[in-house]
This record gives C-alpha cells, structure tokens and sequence, in this order.
C-alpha cells in the first residue's frame, strides 16, 4: 500500500482529542434536533388528523392510537370517567392482538383501581418503569398481557377531567421518559379540544335534526291504505334539507300523497319546504282536480308570493275503482315512483317528469295513471337515497329496486326503514322515503 493511501492515524494531540469530542455532541445534538422536528412534525400531523373527526368513538379511538405512534408504544387505552368522575365508564384499548383479545373476551374493562385508578385519583402526569412495584398496583387479570411500563396523562374537556390516556411498553423496550411525557401531554390538550368539539357537532346535529322533524309530518290515519315514511339528515352539523313528504285523505275519498325537494341545505330551504307543503296541502282540498293541475296552481302560486328556490316534487292520488285503485300522479322534475306487486316484482314508473317548480309556472304539466291491484306497494323517495357520485343514478335505481324487491313482504314500516338503511346513494345528503299500500280487498 502506498504511503498516501494509509489511514489518517488518530490525533493524539489534546486540542484534536477535544476537536473529536466537540465534533461528536454536534453530531449527536443534530440528530436529537431532526429527532424532536419529526416528532414536532408527528404532532402536528396528529392534532390535525383528530381535528378531522365527527363521532365521538372514531375521534377517541384516534386519540389512543395517535398517541401510540407519537411515543412507539405497543398498546393504549383511553378511559372515560363516569359522571362522579371516580370511575372508568368505557374503556377504548388499542394495541391487543387477537389472541390477546381473546384471552380478556370475559374479563370486564378496568373500572379504575389499581395504578389506573391512581392517576384518577391524582389527575397529574405518570410515568412508571415498573407497574407490579407500583405502590398502587393491584395486579393484571388472568389472561391479561404482560406490562411493565406505563404513561399516563388526563384528558380535559372545559376545565373537568375527561378521561385518561394510557400508554405502556415502548417497542425499544426503554421507558418512557420526559420527552414522551412532553408530547403525550400536548396531545391530551389537543385531544380535549376535538372532544368537545365533536361533543358541540353532535349538539347541533341534533337541533338541527330536530327541527327538522318538526317541519314534517306525522302521517295520519290513511285506511284501508298501509302507510309509511322515513327521514333521515345529512350527517353534515348544522343542515337543514329540503326534502319533504306528505300524505292525506281527501274529501272525495282518493288519498294523497306527495314528495319533494327544495334545493338547498339551510335554513331558507327549510322554511321554504314547510310554505310549500301548506300550501299544497290547501290546494289539494279545495281543488280536487288532477294531480298536474294541483301542481300547475302550487307553482304560480309559489312563483306569485314566494322567493321560495327551485323545488322537486312528485305528487299522486290514489282513487277507487271498481274493485281495484287506480294510481293517478304528475311529476315536477322528481324521481319516478317505485311500484311493487303483489307477487314482488319492483318497477319504476318512468313518465314525462315535466319541469320542477319555480323553474317556468306557464309550461303544461303531465299527467299519468296506473291501475294498482291488491296488495300493491308505491314508494316515492327523494335523490338521497340515490345519488352517489361513483355510480350512474340507473345502477342506484336499479340496486334500490332489488333492496325493495327482497323485503317486499316486510311490514311497510319495515320496508321504509330497511331502504333507508341500505341505500345506494354516499349518505352525503338528507333523504326521505314515503311508502302506500293498497288493502287486501277492496
């Protein structure tokens, strides 16, 4: 080897060994430095990540697992205090393989003794190396996995103690020290803020809802016709829809029942879905004219006195006939009726829909009829339980017909219920269905 390719010798002189050493904190403090910007970074990242849920169960299982990642531990858990604030009322674990989730299948959630208790008990940080040592430790169920470790910080929601977050064993097998305490505790702030926010969404989610409701209906007496309707909000807080729905006996004995939807979602469609149905219901009894004509009369009516915003609607009489019914309705821009028979074969009953309200009150309106026997079901639903952005709205159609088709048999309310909870449509929107069957016999 020549002389010039011989490895530099170490440098014995003191100022050089002094060099070395300054050299390797540098290099150490830079690393720990990129070390707490990922973990700055991770936090970040996580805060946001909780921020972003809207039910309650998602954003506190969010919590554990968050919190997991940010300190490298194998399990977590996140316990919530019952009202007097002394014991654990749910318990969210996070972590547990299935064999150790077997292995607990019969052992009840921890109600808060033991150390779990002692952080209850004294709301402040905890960090113990060793639990069984644990002064306050009582032991770990059979079948419960081994841990030694454990980090614990309170939750606070406005003040009161929420709950607790519980960490242990870190995966390098070391325990958990100051820095993971730091950002464990950052995030519970964090995590008491989403908490209450998801704890205010739910709040106004459900005054929305209830308002709503109000605006609605409740179906009457339709005999001998069966009748049935179902509405469901958006799951966005704070919206008011515009779908509505309606159903009446009518004084030259034919039943009336109507669908619609104001396009909007606050409060001015609400308010202008609830003029729209009284109006219409006041047209319907002093007009007995067919269903275009009422809806002929509704929209120069809506157009006359109203600022009311453009309105889908789908309106029918259902009129005896001899020894059967006979279905008559017009459509203003709405979705066709569904119409079951007897024997459970769905079809959609396509017709001219004619333009929906507001748009032209001087353009005709069509009419349509359909003789129902027996035992015949008509559904009328408004696009949310429809309409999906992935999907043609035919493939929605034709997967709602096949949902109605297989529990025609069921008990009408059944039915409403059943599409409501199965329908095609991304859930993005608000959604009504209304449902008549005719009697057995006439």
């Amino acid at each position: 080897m020549e002389p010039s390719e011989q490895p530099p010798r170490p440098n014995p002189h003191p100022l050089g060994l002094r060099l070395d050493a300054q050299l390797a904190q540098i290099a150490e403090q830079l690393r720990d430095l990129a070390m707490a910007k990922d973990r700055l970074q991770g936090l970040l990242e996580a805060v946001q990540a909780i921020s972003r849920e809207t039910d309650l169960p998602a954003v506190l299982h969010r919590i554990v697992t968050t919190a997991m990642g940010l300190v490298d531990a194998r399990y977590g858990a996140l316990g919530v205090l019952d009202e007097s604030g002394q014991f654990l009322e749910r318990f969210i674990a996070a972590g547990l393989s299935e064999a150790e989730r077997a292995a607990l299948a019969d052992v009840d959630f921890p109600r808060g003794r033991g150390v779990l208790g002692h952080l209850i008990r004294n709301p402040e940080p905890l960090r113990v190396d060793d639990i069984p040592s644990h002064r306050a430790s009582a032991g770990f169920p059979p079948g419960h996995p081994h841990m030694r470790t454990l980090l614990g910080v309170a939750i606070s929601v406005r003040g009161t103690i929420y709950g607790d977050l519980y960490l242990s064993e870190r995966r390098d097998g070391l325990p958990f020290d100051r820095d993971d305490e730091d950002i464990v505790v950052t995030l519970a702030g964090a995590a008491g803020i989403a908490i209450e926010n998801v704890r205010l969404y739910e709040q106004i989610r459900e005054s929305a809802e209830h308002f709503q409701r109000l605006l609605l209906p409740a179906l009457p007496d339709l005999h001998p016709f069966t009748s049935a309707a179902v509405y469901r909000p958006a799951p966005t807080p704070g919206h008011l829809g515009g779908d509505w729905y309606d159903a009446l006996w009518l004084p030259d004995n034919a039943c009336a029942a109507v669908i619609g939807d104001v396009v909007g979602h606050d409060l001015h469609a609400a308010a202008a879905m609830a003029s729209t149905r009284n109006m219409l219901r006041a047209l319907l009894f002093d007009r007995l004219t067919p269903p275009s004509a009422v809806l002929a009369q509704l929209d120069r009516t809506v157009h006359a006195i109203t600022d009311n915003p453009v309105t889908t609607a789908c309106l029918a009489r259902i009129e005896p006939a001899g020894e059967a019914w006979t279905l008559h309705w017009s459509s203003a821009g709405h979705l066709p009726p569904l119409l079951i028979t007897p024997d459970g074969r769905p079809q959609y009953l396509h017709a001219d829909p004619g333009l929906p309200l507001g748009v032209d009150p001087d353009q005709p309106r069509p009419d349509h009829t359909r003789p129902l026997g027996a035992n015949t079901t008509v559904i009328f639903f408004t696009d949310g339980l429809v309409e999906h952005p992935d999907h043609p709205i035919d493939t929605s159609l034709q997967a709602l017909a096949q949902i109605a088709a297989d529990h025609a048999q069921a008990p009408l309310d059944d039915l409403v219920h059943t599409l409501a909870d199965h329908h095609p449509s991304d859930g993005h929107d608000d959604l009504a269905v209304l449902a008549l069957r005719t009697p057995a016999h006439r």
